[in-house]
């Protein structure tokens, strides 16, 4: 009898037959990629369509299809066979909260929000698996008993475990598109009108997300995608492309969003200055001399007289920016600067900083230094749950800003939105809500949903007590409001205001839901 060693030394030597079919596949995919589906299997209709055109009829448009589209439609707006029961042990200052932490399928618990929330819903941001292949997609099933639904998931007694999506599976991309698509259906019901949504994401599914929100929210209301600069410099493991970057993807409800704004901020501010002692405060300068030639715009080229010098100057090219009129207009309010000692070849334009708006159009590049980076929201968790608890939370400086951007818009609700995270991971969005309204005796509120993930037994996690994800949900933010309370120096309990125009300390503090099966028949 052959031993292991001799039997794999054979198996060099005669290895398996080739499989022919699958390298025929192969062979036409590097032929004809167009004729593959993007989860890299044949396409029937495409080959009939190159081999027998005339066999294959069928109404063209643009449209983007997936395998199970249909299907998560229907269960999205299919009606829920849960029900949410409240933990008051697991609650901060319930009485005096209207905050929510839900632990459950976020799915069935947004169907169960749709009743009380529809429309009321401000500003939602989620952090949805990225479908590297490792994330988590989850198990669209509760129509069945209690039991049999938990089994299928693969609840343990302490939590929820689910199935990792890997590129194996011939429905790789679709598997992800169906959970997020349903899940979008109905979260857009849970908007007001002038409500938005930003939603994570890195480039594996960018593309894929922008075509299902153009669907559920309409083309004409995307806003934008945002890239966040998430690291301060490159990853030199990467073998191609070393990322540095993800997408915020933004989108309004409806047209009754039009205008979103952003405060000034120190850096913005920094640019100005008073070198000549104006007056009127700091300002920064911008060129007189047009974009426009001479040639382009004959009226606006003359000659202007340096008041320090003398000299009249024209610019050899280009046109001036304002006719002669304005000119003199211009520099009869000292609006122009010469340079230090007034021997500048050519002026610039004095821009005061008093005369500015008090916001700025936003843009799409936020950078590390304003809103933190990966590593900062891992440093925030480390320290108030414990190090290695959580793998990639965002920092909640980039949420705030997040939060401030949706509510900019409208100045008399702002301190009174409703802001929901029905991916909840470790509560960043929570602890964002909770620290905006210290900063400005605000009262936001916020609506959590996490699943109750299982923690690995063998991670950190677990070892520090937290079974599930929701767990570490929930301790977060017990543990910050905990920082507030110390850092509040108001007299007496934080969580007995002494009136009720207290909001902020009224409001600090959390309600506990969890899913379960309704025990009631659906008639």
């Amino acid at each position: 009898m052959l031993k292991n060693k001799e039997m794999e030394n054979i198996n060099d030597y005669m290895p398996l037959s080739n499989d022919w079919n699958k390298e025929r596949l192969e062979t036409l995919k590097q032929l004809f990629p167009n004729l593959f589906t993007n989860e890299g299997k044949l396409n029937i209709n495409e080959l009939k369509k190159v081999v027998d055109p005339e066999s294959v009829s069928e109404t063209e448009r643009y449209e983007f299809r997936w395998f199970g589209k249909s299907a998560a439609k229907r269960n999205a707006f299919s009606p829920s066979n849960a029900t949410l029961i409240f933990e008051e042990k697991r609650s901060v200052n319930p009485t005096e909260t209207e905050n929510l932490i839900i632990e459950g399928e976020n799915l069935e618990v947004l169907k169960l929000l749709s009743t009380a929330y529809r429309e009321k819903v401000k500003c939602i941001y989620i952090d949805p698996p990225y479908n590297t292949g490792k994330d988590f997609v989850y198990s669209d099933n509760y129509a069945q008993d209690k039991k049999a639904y938990w089994e299928d998931a693969g609840v343990t007694e302490e939590g929820l475990k689910i199935d990792t999506n890997t590129e194996t599976d011939g429905r790789y991309h679709s598997n992800w598109l169906n959970m997020m698509y349903s899940r979008l259906l109905i979260a857009r019901q849970l908007l007001r009108e002038d409500g938005v949504i930003f939603i994570s994401i890195d480039d594996n599914e960018v593309h894929h997300l922008r075509k299902i929100c153009d669907e559920v929210f309409g083309e004409e209301n995307f806003i934008s995608d945002i890239i966040w600069e998430k690291r301060y410099g490159r990853n030199n493991d990467a073998r191609l492309m070393a990322s540095v970057i993800d997408h915020i993807i933004l989108y309004r409800k409806s047209e009754e969003v039009q205008i979103l704004r952003e405060p000034r901020s120190e850096e913005n501010n920094g640019i100005y200055s008073n070198p000549d002692n104006d007056p009127r405060g700091n300002w920064t300068s911008v060129s007189f001399a047009s974009q426009r030639t001479k040639d382009q715009r004959p009226n606006l080229a003359y000659k202007i007289t340096n008041p320090f010098t003398n000299e009249e100057v024209e610019h050899p090219t280009n046109a001036w920016k304002f006719s002669k009129e304005k000119y003199d207009e211009l520099s009869a309010d000292n609006r122009f600067y010469w340079g230090k000692d007034g021997t500048q070849k050519f002026p610039r334009i004095k821009r005061f900083l008093s005369e500015l708006p008090e916001d700025l159009a936003p843009v799409n590049l936020w950078k590390f230094q304003d809103v933190g980076t990966g590593d900062e929201g891992t440093k925030e968790v480390n320290e108030l749950v414990g190090k290695d608890i959580f793998s990639y939370p965002k920092p909640s400086r980039l949420i705030k800003r997040i939060i401030n951007l949706a509510l900019a818009h409208n100045f008399d609700e702002s301190e009174e939105s409703i802001i929901l995270d029905f991916f909840g991971g470790s509560g960043s969005t929570g602890q964002a809500v909770f620290e905006l309204n210290k900063e400005d005796d605000g009262n936001r509120k916020f609506i959590l949903v996490q699943i109750p993930e299982a923690t690995d037994p063998s991670s950190e996690a677990y070892k520090a007590g937290y079974k599930k994800i929701s767990d570490i949900t929930i301790e977060r933010n017990k543990r910050v409001i905990e920082n507030l309370r110390k850092s509040t120096q108001s007299a007496g309990n934080l969580f007995t205001p002494a009136n009720n125009a207290d909001k902020r300390r009224s409001g600090l503090g959390f309600k506990v839901f969890k899913l379960v099966k309704s025990n009631f028949l659906r008639v």
